[in-house]
């Protein structure tokens, strides 16, 4: 036996506003129990951190040079921050086990920018892990133990990257506001572009010489996010405070 069921215009309008406030009731609760943390990840594997849910963590990047790294930790010890990262290249940390061993001691967190200053999309595989794994070294030398955050040095990564370095122990930490400070585009400018920070940012800044207006924009740039009300934490701090939100990477 067959029916047939006729619905006039109005009977199919009332279906589609119910099936759409449905959707969007059952979207909104989903929403709010997705924990804020978003990060890279290859699909169901490794992910790379990017940024947090809560709180702000200051990052700097020291790849060469001798002359920015200490006024950058003479005026974070003056500015009372108790909490940052620095990335660092194996390389560099061979050649200034001073300053490396000033900032573990003055309560900073150290992360690894490899080795050499890299491309690791564009080097092969086993490149990449040698150039982990030489950085890894480098460290254990200078007695800095148990690190596990990574940054790829040039900022660029992929899925190899991520698995990578998984299986060598680290999470792969990008960021989510550019202070472009390496480009020297002037200290308002640097102040500017971190003005921009909201809860659960992960900040790029450098320590370089190359960088050659950080130091000079610091005070500003921290007290722009004083402003704001927000805690200065660790990378690793930040990590604790949320679990993880991932979008797949190629």
């Amino acid at each position: 036996m067959n029916f047939f069921f006729v619905l006039n215009g109005k009977s199919i309008k009332q279906a589609l506003v119910i099936v759409i406030a449905a959707f969007f009731t059952a979207w909104f609760f989903y929403a709010e129990n997705i924990v804020q943390f978003p990060a890279f990840s290859t699909e169901d594997g490794p992910k790379a951190i990017y940024k947090g849910e809560k709180d702000i963590a200051l990052t700097f990047n020291i790849g060469w040079g001798d002359e920015k790294a200490e006024p950058i930790l003479e005026i974070l010890k003056k500015e009372n921050v108790t909490a940052a990262t620095f990335f660092l290249s194996g390389a560099w940390a061979e050649r200034h086990p001073d300053l490396v061993s000033r900032i573990v001691k003055d309560g900073y967190e150290i992360g690894i920018l490899g080795y050499d200053y890299k491309d690791y999309t564009e080097i092969e595989e086993d490149k990449v892990r040698k150039d982990i794994l030489k950085a890894q070294e480098a460290f254990k030398k200078l007695n800095i133990k148990d690190i596990e955050l990574l940054r790829a040095p040039t900022g660029h990564f992929d899925k190899r990257t991520l698995n990578i370095a998984e299986r060598a122990g680290y999470t792969v930490v990008h960021w989510s506001l550019d202070s472009k400070d390496w480009t020297n585009p002037g200290v308002n400018e640097i102040v500017e572009n971190v003005s921009k920070a909201k809860k659960g940012d992960i900040v790029l800044l450098h320590a370089s010489d190359s960088a050659k207006q950080t130091a000079e924009a610091l005070p500003a740039v921290l007290d722009e996010i004083r402003s704001k009300n927000l805690k200065m934490v660790s990378v690793s701090q930040l990590i604790a405070n949320g679990e993880s939100n991932s979008s797949e990477i190629n």
